[in-house]
């Protein structure tokens, strides 16, 4: 394994046919174009893949789909932490990961109320541990229920469990970035991959230590978020990686509307099979938003002209 080898992660969409059932053809089609633009991993059954308007059997069936697609060409995780009790949620952590993903994803939010401190979360971290054996987790700072953001101290004494392989960060602020990853730093061999989810922090959270990212901005242009990791650390692209950064900042807010219809739009105008349907989002695209997206995929286009970068499609 390249311990230096730099990783671009999507959280995958769920593609719906015209009766708002999941379009299992289509999904096998987004696995394929993913891995034709160089990800090196998936997060399956995430927010991106409207996991909250899911039903249980279906977040089984989509990551069971993804892991026999994919076979074994790269690492997948998938969201874990669903049931109204601890011990609920490590049943269904093991119904998941016996579909052969490679770690379980916890949502922090899922386990503290948001007036409860983090000695309640670490307990129910800690009892959650417990229950699930050795199976591989790994922690989600996912905005719902809401946004339970681990702090640099109380990440330190989750990863002394030696339980956490995955950690996919949404903080935001590049301090609290940076002293989470001087905290792996300080602890030299452990196993945990830190992943930024905030594409404007692409270039700070790569050079900083981060493994990798997974962010939405994959459901649009992954074939950039891959050129990102696979340069931001290269002495000579200095100049390309950050010119791209001020273009992926610069159309960040403008993706993050009405998603992930706006993702599925796009993904159309490449060539797709996936409809602009979802369970999340109701209304359709506005004249102007649909304006906006084909703008930024004129910028794309440019983008890979100017960065030399193939399209996956």
């Amino acid at each position: 394994m390249n311990t230096n080898e730099k990783k671009f992660v999507p959280v995958m969409i769920t593609p719906f046919n015209l009766k708002a059932k999941v379009d299992m053809d289509a999904l096998s089609s987004l696995v394929e174009f993913y891995l034709a633009a160089g990800v090196k991993g998936f997060f399956a059954n995430c927010l991106s893949s409207e996991m909250f308007s899911i039903s249980e059997d279906e977040r089984l069936e989509i990551t069971k789909h993804i892991v026999n697609q994919v076979k074994g060409r790269v690492p997948i995780v998938a969201t874990a932490s669903f049931g109204l009790t601890i011990e609920d949620k490590a049943t269904f952590t093991k119904k998941i990961y016996y579909t052969g993903i490679d770690a379980a994803i916890m949502i922090t939010g899922h386990f503290a109320n948001v007036d409860q401190d983090d000695e309640v979360l670490l307990k129910n971290f800690e009892k959650m541990f417990s229950l699930t054996g050795n199976i591989p987790l790994g922690m989600y700072e996912c905005p719902a229920p809401y946004k339970r953001i681990i702090s640099s101290g109380l990440f330190k004494r989750l990863l002394e469990a030696n339980r956490l392989i995955y950690h996919k960060d949404t903080s935001i602020e590049q301090a609290q970035v940076k002293a989470k990853l001087d905290i792996l730093k300080s602890m030299g061999n452990n196993s945990l991959e830190f992943y930024d989810a905030h594409s404007p922090n692409a270039m700070f959270s790569l050079q900083a230590g981060a493994k990798g990212m997974s962010s939405i901005s994959g459901n649009f242009y992954p074939e950039i978020l891959v050129w990102m990791c696979n340069n931001a650390n290269n002495p000579d692209k200095q100049e390309e990686v950050k010119w791209l950064q001020s273009e992926i900042t610069r159309v960040d807010p403008l993706i993050h509307q009405a998603y992930p219809m706006s993702a599925k739009y796009f993904l159309q105008k490449r060539g797709l099979p996936v409809r602009t349907i979802s369970r999340t989002f109701a209304m359709e695209l506005t004249p102007e938003q649909k304006k906006t997206l084909d703008q930024i995929y004129e910028d794309f286009q440019g983008w890979c002209s100017r960065l030399g970068i193939k399209k996956a499609i």
